[in-house]
């Protein structure tokens, strides 16, 4: 009797569907979170590519910057991280100076959501970057990325930082008026 009971569930395939499919989910779950929060991390990273370049460039076509156009290049910056918060992001946009002897320093800078670098103070650039007497315009950007689901990235993750140069296009090097 135990035989023939085993014999007939052996033979019986009308829940190996079901066992299988259960089996599948949570591996099936798992790909598409993942596979969304990494779209997720990679599209605010190139996001936050696109808004250091386009500071740089905005600020590099200019002779001289002033306080109302440093406040329009921060705003259409910021807006490029849409639909992101633009609030986890910081921008400095720094003049750099090289001397004759091609030591560099900062000539000018401002900042969104966070401090300035210090005027005078001494920056470190690639080499062959600024020729000496010359000047490059260095936008810097971080982003605190927060996954919009949080099953495998939780918290902030301060994944995206970039820094992107530009030389000045219009003169050798940009003012910054007050």
């Amino acid at each position: 009797m135990i035989a023939r009971t085993l014999s007939l569930f052996y033979r019986d395939r009308r829940g190996v569907s079901a066992v299988e499919f259960a089996l599948v989910l949570p591996v099936m779950v798992l790909v598409t979170f993942g596979t969304t929060e990494l779209s997720d991390a990679l599209i605010a990273h190139r996001k936050s590519v696109t808004l250091a370049s386009t500071a740089a460039d905005l600020t590099a076509q200019d002779n001289a910057i002033t306080n109302a156009e440093m406040t329009d290049i921060m705003d259409a910056t910021s807006s490029l991280l849409s639909p992101y918060d633009p609030g986890d992001a910081t921008i400095v946009i720094t003049s750099v100076v090289a001397d004759l002897n091609g030591n560099t320093t900062v000539a000018w800078s401002d900042a969104l959501h966070t401090a300035p670098r210090a005027v005078g103070s001494t920056v470190s650039v690639p080499n062959g970057l600024v020729a000496p007497a010359g000047s490059v315009i260095m936008a810097e950007v971080t982003y605190s990325f927060t996954s919009s689901t949080g099953y495998f990235m939780s918290g902030n993750q301060t994944l995206m930082s970039e820094t992107f140069y530009l030389r000045p296009r219009r003169t050798s090097q940009i003012e910054r008026i007050p």
